[in-house]
């Protein structure tokens, strides 16, 4: 059973509050929760929060034949899953509109920017390379889950440890890590998604149809800003200012002069915190697997 949509009084409420720049967690318009990162016991296992959105991504690598257009170049890919445990407004068996945007955001911040160095993939050219599959479950939806996954989805490639690999001739030995430290894999950057939400200041359903609207942003929307926004805003981008994706599909018209502040006064300050704090804590976890297991 579909949970009711927002009432008119939650609808008149919320406008109310961002008109006055408040919202109802205590955030400023342009603050982001603070994320929470778990890692698990094996490596490239990642539990993500924002607030209350919680996120896991798990990577698992195997070895196949490449593709003969691309003899040299490894395979990656993404797979994600959003249960009812979620939200009751997904159903078993049905992919979402939700869950589809989620895995084609994925597929461009992750795969198609080349964060991954996929030559370095490669065992031996045309008869083996190594296939990676990122597996995306969102736990619960309390707003936003599409960022809380490219973040997970990042932090499991960096936390990832693929086995050595000897190659004598045409004869593949794969190590396991008793016998030798697995190796990281190889990363030419580190896009992060961030999202905003638009509100027009009128909360008429007429006054979005207009190109002159006025519109209140806020970052990373909660359930019920998701729920009645009139427009979305998808920046991915790297630490090093590097535009990586934009994405809007439809929604409240907006100009340019509207979009590139967002980008460069809000996205860029928000990536490099973000950056810090994923740098923080990949640090702290392999420190704290040193004592046990040998990890490069």
């Amino acid at each position: 059973m579909r949970p009711p949509s927002p009432s008119i009084p939650e609808r008149e409420f919320l406008f109310t509050s961002l008109k006055q720049s408040l919202r109802l967690d205590g955030r400023q318009l342009l603050e982001m929760r603070h994320p929470t990162i778990t890692f698990g016991t094996e490596l490239g296992w990642v539990e993500c929060s924002l607030g209350k959105t919680r996120v896991v991504a798990a990577i698992d690598a195997k070895m196949v034949k490449p593709p003969p257009e691309r003899p040299y170049e490894g395979t990656i890919t993404i797979h994600s899953e959003i249960s009812p445990m979620a939200s009751p407004e997904y159903e078993p068996g049905r992919t979402s509109d939700e869950e589809v945007t989620i895995t084609r955001m994925l597929d461009k911040v992750l795969r198609r920017s080349d964060a991954v160095d996929k030559e370095s993939l490669c065992v031996l050219a045309g008869q083996r390379v190594w296939h990676l599959r990122l597996t995306v479950h969102c736990l619960a939806d309390a707003g936003n889950m599409l960022d809380c996954a490219c973040l997970a989805g990042i932090i499991a490639l960096k936390h990832f440890r693929r086995p050595e690999v000897e190659v004598i001739g045409d004869e593949v030995t794969v190590h396991p890590p008793t016998e030798r430290a697995p190796l990281p894999l190889s990363l030419h950057h580190t896009p992060l998604c961030l999202t905003f939400a638009f509100f027009p200041e009128s909360s008429s359903k007429t006054a979005t149809s207009t190109s002159s609207t006025k519109t209140t942003t806020v970052l990373d929307p909660s359930l019920l800003e998701s729920q009645l926004a009139t427009g979305f805003l998808h920046v991915a981008l790297n630490a090093q200012r590097e535009l990586c994706v934009v994405q809007k599909a439809g929604g409240v018209p907006l100009t340019e002069d509207e979009i590139l502040p967002l980008i460069k006064d809000v996205a860029v300050t928000r990536v490099r915190e973000l950056d810090r704090i994923v740098e923080s804590r990949l640090k702290e976890d392999w420190e704290g697997r040193k004592t046990f297991v040998e990890v490069r």
